[in-house]
């Protein structure tokens, strides 16, 4: 078995300025680090237990397959206030048939995020 110490998603994006501004004004994502210089340096945000790095640039956008999902306390808290910072909002919150309230949004490049919150009453919140 690999013994892993530490995870996070690496980013790519087309505009890294505009991913950065994105992620750190508009979804209001903590800073862990940054690294490098120049309009293609590195900053790794907090993603509640992991990380998202975005770095470098990529000529296109990521695989049209990667999705990112966000736990929030309150989805319908956050779907206010990133509506109101501009967040393009792909599908505002609903509870879904398995339970969870989520809602859709994407990022710059078309990456999309899932913002769930887990009610009181969901499975995945009974301790046994």
């Amino acid at each position: 078995m690999v013994h892993v110490l530490g995870s996070r998603i690496l980013l790519r994006p087309t505009d890294p300025e505009r991913s950065r501004a994105f992620y750190g004004e508009t979804l209001g994502l903590a800073v862990y680090r940054e690294f490098g210089t120049g309009p293609d340096r590195g900053t790794v945000y907090f993603l509640g237990g992991g990380f998202l790095e975005v770095s470098g640039r990529a000529e296109a956008p990521p695989a049209p397959g990667l999705r990112l999902w966000l736990q929030v306390a309150d989805v319908q808290a956050a779907y206010e206030e990133l509506h109101s910072r501009g967040a393009e909002v792909l599908r505002s919150p609903l509870r879904e048939p398995w339970g969870l309230v989520e809602m859709w949004i994407a990022d710059p490049d078309g990456v999309r995020i899932a913002v769930v919150e887990v009610p009181e009453d969901h499975p995945l919140r009974f301790r046994p």
